[in-house]
């Protein structure tokens, strides 16, 4: 089957994905530390590189055939009347043998990359290496990176916070871990051997995390104090499976029923999640339910 216009395809199928933060992984190139003579010609500077993306995925474990891999691709312009489209070949290709990465999440400060195998999670790092194609990219797995995570099982949910100072994960089984990053010093843990960790997202100034569960409420975490300060009971009849903080600190969560919560008023504070933990989420009888049709 060929790839849809502005898609891809490499041999297996994609379970994760994301772009990379080009501008902490690519070495500035060589030149451009060289002092030139006013009088000289310019030095020629090397094209910026094409934004690239990590995807990660396969055929799990046996012998189906299908390789598992993670593989860095990058965006080709776009050519006349198409519209931009990843590379047929990848940058890099990295298997990683009997283990299929089901999620991922790049570090922003280019870190690495966290993968979430089915056993537990390993850090991919970023090489980048200098010479005649300084826009290369080499993946490297970092064995003695993320020891507490190298067994908890598979987890469901992972992510950096914005400025890369946290990280957070949460298991199949239930189990919250939340640390400080690069240390891995334990900010958070919650097991929860009934519910599964769906999904999670951090507050754009790092001090709040919401978690949501594949039952139960979804729970808002104050990361300084290491407490939940607030909870969002879900409908009888929705199940909440995705959880963002806006900008403006609105909490929204997507349900299975095709139902969102929406504002009925525009709330540009900064200090709104705040305001809603102090309150115990009172602010949301300004937020109805709407069902699309």
């Amino acid at each position: 089957m060929a790839p849809r216009a502005g898609g891809q395809t490499y041999g297996f199928p994609m379970y994760c994905a994301s772009w990379l933060p080009l501008a902490h992984i690519i070495k500035p190139s060589p030149s451009a530390d060289v002092v030139v003579d006013a009088d000289a010609s310019p030095a020629p500077s090397s094209p910026p590189p094409r934004p690239m993306v990590v995807l990660g995925g396969g055929g799990g474990e046996g012998r189906s055939g299908v390789p598992n891999a993670l593989v860095v691709a990058a965006l080709d312009p776009a050519a006349a009347g198409a519209p931009p489209a990843l590379s047929p070949e990848p940058v890099f290709r990295l298997g990683t043998e009997e283990q299929v990465p089901y999620r991922m999440a790049v570090h922003p400060r280019g870190d690495g990359v966290l993968c979430a195998f089915p056993n537990g999670c390993r850090l991919v790092r970023w090489e980048s290496p200098e010479g005649d194609n300084p826009h290369s990219l080499v993946l490297r797995s970092d064995q003695e990176a993320l020891v507490k995570l190298n067994d908890v099982g598979l987890q469901l949910a992972v992510s950096f916070s914005g400025e890369g100072s946290i990280l957070a994960t949460g298991g199949e089984d239930g189990h919250l871990r939340v640390f400080k990053w690069p240390g891995m010093e334990t900010v958070i843990e919650e097991p929860d051997a009934e519910t599964s960790v769906k999904d999670l997202s951090f507050s754009s100034d790092e001090m709040f995390l919401v978690v949501n569960r594949s039952s139960g409420p979804s729970r808002v975490w104050d990361l300084k104090s290491s407490e939940a300060v607030a909870n969002l009971p879900r409908e009888q009849v929705s199940d909440f499976f995705v959880c963002q903080f806006a900008l403006v600190y609105f909490l929204c969560l997507k349900c299975t029923s095709d139902s969102y919560i929406s504002r009925e008023k525009y709330l540009a504070s900064a200090d709104f999640l705040l305001s809603l933990t102090i309150v115990r989420f009172s602010l949301l009888q300004q937020c109805k339910v709407i069902t699309a049709k």
